[in-house]
């Protein structure tokens, strides 16, 4: 075998292990489109409250963007996030609320068409399971 047929075989070997790890990696979970359920969210003050929640996440470059929005007894909260694949169904990144200038960090652990969401920031934390 040549040097040049050598040199184009190794490139071929080395271009599809790197693409089948790419693809093993890209048939994780999806976050794609709206989910909605609940759970409870801790206050500065340490009062819990329950919330109801809706997300939508959508693909944003080598990652994902999520908008979001929940409503406790004492009133509705929206946060956008940026989130980025960490294992093949858990997600991390950071979370920003406008409205109170809160931001801090934001994992989701997907099972199925469910996910766990974990939000911790300002002192503040919340704790959300939802469904799509």
């Amino acid at each position: 075998m040549s040097m040049r047929m050598l040199a184009a075989v190794a490139s071929l070997s080395a271009a599809l292990s790197v693409g089948a790890s790419e693809f093993a990696f890209s048939e994780g979970a999806v976050l794609d489109g709206s989910w909605s359920g609940g759970g409870t969210v801790t206050f500065p003050s340490g009062a819990v409250e329950k919330a109801s929640c809706r997300a939508t996440y959508r693909r944003a470059g080598n990652g994902y963007a999520m908008s979001g929005v929940c409503a406790t007894p004492s009133g509705r909260a929206a946060q956008t996030a940026s989130l980025q694949r960490v294992s093949a169904n858990r997600f991390a990144g950071t979370f920003h609320n406008a409205e109170y200038d809160i931001s801090g960090s934001i994992s989701v652990t997907v099972n199925g068409n469910t996910q766990s969401v974990y939000l911790n920031g300002s002192g503040a934390s919340a704790s959300i399971h939802l469904r799509r």
